[in-house]
């Protein structure tokens, strides 16, 4: 029996493909969540077919019909579920601008689901029947509608009426994770989020090859929503999904879905590849079989060619190929994705000079040497172009030169809602050069090309400049980590504080779970961190900060936000509760 889904056709929306799916393979499963009510459960299976799915949605937009017009904004406060993507889906089908976010209940993000609120200023908000009251006192607006996602019956389908929709018109606002600054909601318009999920089955290879699609990464963030939401529904493929809080508490239950399902392709940040080698026991590898693992896309953060090295090592006994790692480059104001690694290739490996590097040279050096910095290629794009350019003067840099990284295609937003200066600063970019016209993204990113790859060296705006050289943070970070077995992997920010003489760098990081204070030696585990940095980067941290686990704030997708610690840091919000160098202050 022929399994695979029929043809992609050449829709211009996403509620297109799913009518699309619904007659052409209406019994086909679409959506499944898995839950987990208890602890050690393997997952209760909610799946929805193409043919449920169309009928949900077309209830759904019917009912928003029914509270606002065509282009009002519909803000999504629903779990991680099927309500989430009926939600979304129904949202472009009503007309209206969905804004993808979480309920009120997501731990220490209150105020930021405030601050998107006010910004996008929503006429409804859909949520689930378990939501309905928390989102009720959140929003606190008797004029705001709420509307519970499964509370619409099915019979609300029949008053469906189809709105002609523009694919140049704009589909959803996706808020800036917020990193560096406040957030921004970028305009993504329905032929942006077609052409990006168009690209991205193409660079994984999942256009001529059908995959399933299986993720934990929450549908508010722009890496979820399009390879777990916009991806599947343009090629009608299976998508499997599971609750972020579900993966960090069992890692396991990722890998194991991964099993279940042949050729899956999946998508997380670097952190959670590393997770995943730490904690998953032996135990619980013995059920294990990877060999049909698609594509394991890694991206959101800096991707380490040690987090591969560590995921394969942990995993390569049940089967996982080598050659599936895709590190991939991507940002919201370009929909999300922009290049990627393809699967079935190996790991590109690049060891640079690490002076050279902060002087935008990217010059090779021996894997060995301690000051050389380690970083994986992130492929070439697929249906876009990329620049690598000078940030003063527009000119496009040659290969090995390092630059900002700038891209042109239609998957680029149209800007950002209510912030035209902006907008035109960083959609309207101009590149000098021949074969450059037309508006190009500045994304803000440092990157170069080396053999044909894209090799991304950090954010322009995190640079650290000491005495006049640069320093890249999460090479700093990288190098406090690796410094003592009790600072916390991942959960660290190194930045910029004004001096007397100049900037300084300053390092706050969280201990490890399994560290207990009174047993730590907090002044060795300081002094170790400041030599382990003045060595490998010539640079003498300010002051090293030990903080409890939890408190490095982080944003909405995951990272942290190094913006935000030093805010703290220079609000004297971590004092000196638990470690700190000696004198710094």
């Amino acid at each position: 029996m022929d399994n695979r889904p029929p043809l992609t056709p050449a829709c211009r929306t996403l509620p297109e493909y799913v009518r699309h799916w619904a007659e052409a393979a209406p019994d086909r499963r679409a959506f499944t969540f898995v839950e987990h009510p208890a602890p050690h459960s393997r997952g209760v299976h909610r799946t929805l077919t193409w043919r449920r799915l169309d009928l949900r949605v077309r209830a759904l937009a019917a009912r928003l019909a029914e509270e606002a017009e065509p282009g009002a904004r519909v803000a999504l406060l629903c779990p991680q579920g099927v309500e989430y993507v009926t939600g979304f889906l129904a949202a472009l089908a009503a007309g209206m601008v969905a804004v993808p976010l979480y309920p009120p209940g997501l731990p220490g993000h209150a105020d930021r689901l405030a601050g998107v609120l006010a910004d996008a200023f929503p006429t409804v908000v859909v949520t689930t029947r378990r939501e309905v009251e928390a989102v009720r006192e959140f929003c606190a607006d008797p004029s705001l509608r709420i509307v519970g996602a499964d509370q619409v019956a099915d019979a609300a389908a029949e008053h469906f009426r189809p709105v002609a929709v523009d694919p140049e018109a704009v589909a959803y606002l996706q808020y800036t994770s917020g990193s560096t600054r406040a957030p921004a909601g970028v305009e993504i318009t329905h032929g942006n989020v077609v052409a990006n999920a168009r690209q991205a089955l193409t660079a994984y290879r999942a256009d001529a090859h059908p995959v399933t699609c299986v993720g934990w990464l929450p549908l508010y963030h722009d890496m979820g929503l399009v390879l777990s939401v916009a991806a599947p529904v343009v090629r009608g493929l299976l998508s499997v999904l599971m609750d972020p809080a579900a993966f960090l508490h069992q890692p396991v239950r990722w890998l194991r879905l991964l099993a279940a399902h042949p050729r899956a392709l999946t998508a997380a940040p670097n952190f959670a590849y590393d997770y995943c080698a730490a904690a998953v026991t032996a135990e619980q590898k013995a059920d294990l079989r990877l060999d049909g693992v698609a594509a394991l896309i890694n991206g959101s953060e800096p991707v380490r060619p040690g987090t591969v090295d560590r995921f394969h090592a942990a995993f390569a006994e049940r089967g996982l190929p080598p050659d599936r790692h895709c590190p991939s480059y991507g940002l919201a104001e370009a929909t999300v994705f922009v290049s990627a690694a393809r699967p079935g290739e190996p790991l590109r490996r690049f060891a640079l000079d690490r002076d050279a590097l902060a002087a935008g040279k990217a010059l090779p050096a021996r894997p060995d040497d301690p000051r050389a910095v380690l970083l994986a290629g992130c492929g070439t794009p697929a249906g876009q172009r990329v620049r690598i350019t000078d940030p003063a003067t527009d000119a496009v840099l040659p290969e090995g030169e390092v630059g900002e990284i700038r891209v042109q295609g239609p998957n680029v937003g149209r800007g950002y809602r209510n912030r035209a200066a902006e907008s035109r600063d960083v959609f309207g970019g101009e590149t000098a050069g021949p074969g450059a016209g037309g508006r190009w993204l500045r994304t803000g990113d440092l990157g170069t090309v080396l053999d044909g790859q894209l090799v991304v060296t950090g954010r322009l705006k995190d640079l650290i400049v000491v005495d006049g050289r640069n320093h890249y943070p999460q090479d700093v970070e990288a190098t406090a980590q690796e410094a003592h077995p009790a600072v916390r992997r991942d959960r660290l920010a190194a930045f910029p504080v004004p001096g007397p003489e100049g900037e300084r760098v300053v390092v706050v990081a969280e201990h490890a779970r399994t560290a207990h204070l009174d047993a730590l030696d907090v002044p060795a585990l300081v002094r170790a961190v400041r030599a382990a940095v003045s060595v490998r980067h010539g640079l003498r941290p300010a002051d090293v900060v030990l903080v409890a686990p939890g408190t490095v704030p982080r944003t909405s997708s995951g990272k942290v936000s190094r913006a935000l610690t030093r805010t703290r840091y220079l609000e004297g919000a971590y004092g000196r509760p638990v470690g700190a160098a000696e004198g710094a202050r």
